[in-house]
């Protein structure tokens, strides 16, 4: 069996409990070794074979899949934060499935929610915004014509942007045209819930400079949007004029 394990945002006790047993119980552990918490590792058993699938190809990964499958043990694939979210594990799957062997999805706490919680905000605010958008810059990877960034903002909703961090002056720019306006509250958050974890709070149009005077270039989320501010509605579920099928309304 191969578990896909979400490894959450970073702290080694924000793992789920179902993903630290998979682990502890794994005959092959593969992490992601540039994202993924080393401590992580010290919940695997001594005799558990430990790869880093940064150094590997998805061919490597799938080999020792097999060989594992092969011998009756169990891998687990560990992934930083959800491995829903550009985890790539669409593709190992798809190979799982062409060789007959099974597996199954432990979700994680993704670093988007990490991000959220350091910067103790809710990014679900009345009459400021009902959605949030998850997205990346184009890169070397390109994203969907209809998926720019300057087309989504135009929804004026909160977003949180990954990958994006060696593209900070573009995507500024890009976030501006889109109908953001310049001094549009965000945020970036490097490696949320780390030890070295770090939040600077800026604009829209303050991003690249905010980034460089703190010396972040990589594993950082950017955060646009009015719920960085400080104007929201109060809640209809707790008005006591609100009634729910728990509670009558107070007149």
């Amino acid at each position: 069996m191969v578990h896909f394990v979400g490894a959450g945002c970073g702290a080694a006790d924000l793992i789920t409990l179902r993903g630290m047993k998979l682990i502890e119980n794994a005959d092959t552990l593969i992490y992601a070794g540039s994202l993924v918490n080393p401590e992580l590792l010290d919940y695997a058993r001594r005799d558990c074979r430990i790869l880093n699938s940064a150094e590997m190809t998805l061919d490597e990964v799938i080999a020792a899949m097999v060989s594992t499958h092969s011998s009756g043990g169990d891998t687990v694939r560990l992934h930083t934060g959800d491995p829903s979210i550009y985890g790539a594990i669409r593709e190992q799957m798809d190979r799982l499935d062409e060789l007959g062997i099974g597996y199954d999805v432990c979700p994680g706490v993704s670093s988007f929610c990490g991000a959220a919680a350091a910067l103790r905000a809710e990014y679900t605010l009345p009459d400021v915004s009902q959605t949030v958008i998850l997205t990346r810059m184009a890169g070397r990877t390109p994203v969907p014509d209809k998926e720019q960034i300057r087309l989504l903002a135009a929804h004026q909703a909160t977003m949180v942007i990954f990958l994006s961090t060696g593209m900070l002056r573009d995507l500024s720019a890009e976030l501006i045209a889109g109908g953001y306006s310049p001094d549009t509250p965000a945020a970036i958050v490097y490696k949320a819930s780390w030890k070295d974890e770090k939040v600077c709070r800026c604009t829209v149009a303050e991003l690249a400079q905010t980034a460089e005077a703190n010396n972040i270039s990589k594993t950082a989320l950017i955060t646009v949007g009015g719920f960085l501010g400080d104007s929201y509605s109060l809640s209809k579920l707790y008005d006591p004029s609100f009634e729910t099928g728990f509670r009558r309304a107070i007149e």
